[in-house]
Parts: structure tokens; C-alpha cells; sequence
């Protein structure tokens, strides 16, 4: 996650960084840093660009961690003592999520029924894969052939599995694609396309 910020002060300084915090059992969210050097606004005021960077595939995270984070920043002086500053400003660090499709029959007669399958995973930070994820509002796109983007036919809730089913009647040739826009703790997804041709 890129940051950035400014430190204003006189005083010799080391260790400036911005970091995500909750109260309670959570404390911080901080895996690695990488912070540049000042750049100088003025004698005393220095501008720096960070980035924050989180890997549940290596570092361990709890899937309660998704959610809202607060974002503060804190500075260390030579010599002992330290400041921090918080800005009240909001994050919100989301399990990712990931959507397959499958349109059926191909091709397909004017007027006949294609069936639009898929399923939704998202990452489970504590187990290290995708698990299904049910009960969320997936919805149904459609480019017709030759069209630069996708409008949305229908909306259809996942079952407990994850697993997503809806039928369409088959009127122009293109390409079906399933759409989750996420949530405050699930990142937004979009499948591949699945294109059918209509006879």
C-alpha cells in the first residue's frame, strides 16, 4: 500500500513512518516498510514516500484483520523521545476474492436458454488459499460482440458454497462475465469472459 506523508520538526529524527492501528487486541498492522529518503520543503520540513507492505502468504494474518484500520504516523528523535500524529484517516484492508464463469451451450440457438455458471472464492488469510464464500450479491454482465464494455443483465446471490447459477435468454453473439464489487472486508473481483455465439 502506497503512503505518503510530512514531518516537520527541528530536532535530529530517524525512523519516520506512517502505519495502520485498531484499539484493542490488534494493535498494528505492519509487516515491512520501505520509506525514501527526505525530500527537503524546507530546512525543517521533509516530505517522504512509503510503502507498506502486507503478504499473508508469508506473514502470518487473521481473517479478523480485515476491516477498518486507522492511519497514523510517528517519528523517532537521536538522543530518546518520540511523536505521533494521528490524522483520523480511514483504511479498510479486504480479503481478496476471485470469480470463475462458464456459459453454456456454445453456440447456441436465437431464442434458447444459456445457463451461467461460476463460483466465488476469497482468500483465507489463516488457512493460505481460496475457500468458498457464499451468500454474497454477485452480478451478471453481458458485451455484445463489437461493444467496448459490459452492462449488467441480472443480480444473483451466491449459495453457502460460493456456487452461482442463472439462466439468460440468448439474443445477440458475446460474452458473459460475473461481477463482485466487494465490501468493507472483500476486495472487488471480476471472472474472465466466457463468449457464446448466437445462431
Amino acid at each position: 500500500m502506497p503512503a505518503s506523508f510530512r514531518m516537520a520538526t527541528t530536532r535530529a529524527w530517524r525512523h519516520p513512518s506512517v502505519f495502520l492501528y485498531r484499539s484493542g487486541a490488534d494493535g498494528r498492522l505492519m509487516h515491512a516498510i520501505e520509506t525514501s529518503d527526505c525530500i527537503k520543503a524546507s530546512s525543517s520540513i521533509c516530505d517522504f514516500n512509503e510503502t507498506m507492505i502486507f503478504n499473508p502468504s508469508i506473514w502470518g494474518m487473521r481473517n479478523s484483520e480485515a476491516g477498518v484500520w486507522k492511519v497514523a504516523a510517528e517519528v523517532y528523535f537521536k538522543g530518546g523521545g518520540w511523536d505521533m500524529d494521528d490524522k483520523g484517516l480511514t483504511v479498510y484492508v479486504k480479503r481478496a476474492s476471485r470469480l470463475t464463469v462458464n456459459a453454456s451451450p456454445e453456440p447456441v440457438s436465437k431464442g434458447r436458454t444459456i445457463t451461467v455458471t461460476g463460483k466465488v472464492t476469497r482468500a483465507n488469510w489463516e488457512a493460505r488459499k481460496y475457500v468458498s464464500y457464499g451468500g454474497g450479491v454477485v452480478r451478471l454482465q453481458f458485451k455484445p460482440a463489437g461493444a467496448a464494455s459490459y452492462t449488467t443483465v441480472k443480480k444473483v446471490q451466491a449459495n453457502g458454497s460460493g456456487d452461482l447459477r442463472t439462466t439468460v435468454k440468448a439474443s445477440k453473439t458475446g460474452t458473459w462475465r460475473w461481477v463482485h464489487y466487494g465490501n468493507t472486508i472483500t476486495g472487488p473481483s471480476a471472472s474472465s469472459g466466457d463468449s457464446v455465439v448466437v445462431k
